[in-house]
């Protein structure tokens, strides 16, 4: 687009943004889409938990906007455009994922006019801090996710990075804080999987 197509500065600070996050597509987890062709990317990730919010809304504890958590869904990795995704089961990476992740924050969202930039850098805080009952949804709905599609993939992404029982069930432990139906069916998937030989017993030890 020509520098000179759009006059409005506030109009191109926003096309700048959406031209912007388009390179979320080219962020790939480490979970597989289900038919185990290729890892998925953040947009498919993020896409995948608007729509688990609109047809899981009435499993959450509370009563939640439903357009709140799908805002919330929808902008929590925009970070990761800069910072990479940091895998659950990784110690090493987490330990520098909040800092790698805060400067990714200050550069993407204030490509947008301050008053974007400052709304939505508050929702992004909002989802890591995890205390509003949207933010807790919301983060019930990511850490559901891959396991539903580890479980539907037969379980690779576990095998691939011996994930144990215990590292997955700590991981899901705080699902229960924003929907303890959710909750339960993670705890069900993870024993399935830990009988199926996809996830290693116990804390992974002989």
């Amino acid at each position: 687009m020509n520098e000179n197509t759009i006059a409005d500065s506030r109009l191109k600070q926003q096309i700048d943004f959406i031209s912007e996050i388009d390179k979320i597509k080219n962020i790939f987890r480490q979970t597989y889409v289900s038919n185990l062709s290729r890892q998925e990317n953040d947009a498919e990730h993020s896409w995948h938990l608007a729509l688990m919010a609109m047809v899981l809304k009435e499993y959450a504890n509370e009563d939640v906007d439903l357009l709140h958590v799908m805002q919330l869904v929808l902008i929590h990795d925009m970070v990761e455009i800069d910072a990479g995704d940091t895998y659950a089961y990784d110690p090493e990476a987490n330990k520098t994922k909040r800092e790698r992740e805060l400067k990714a924050a200050e550069r993407i969202f204030h490509i947008l006019p301050d008053d974007q930039a400052d709304w939505i850098r508050e929702l992004w805080d909002e989802y890591e801090a995890g205390e509003t009952k949207e933010a807790k949804f919301a983060l019930s709905l990511d850490i559901l996710h891959p396991i539903l599609m580890n479980d539907l993939g037969n379980g690779l992404a576990w095998v691939d990075h011996d994930v144990t029982e215990k590292q997955a069930r700590d991981r899901v432990a705080r699902v229960k804080a924003g929907s303890e139906a959710l909750f339960d069916l993670c705890s069900q998937i993870i024993t399935e999987n830990v009988a199926e030989g996809n996830i290693l017993p116990g804390d992974g030890t002989k």
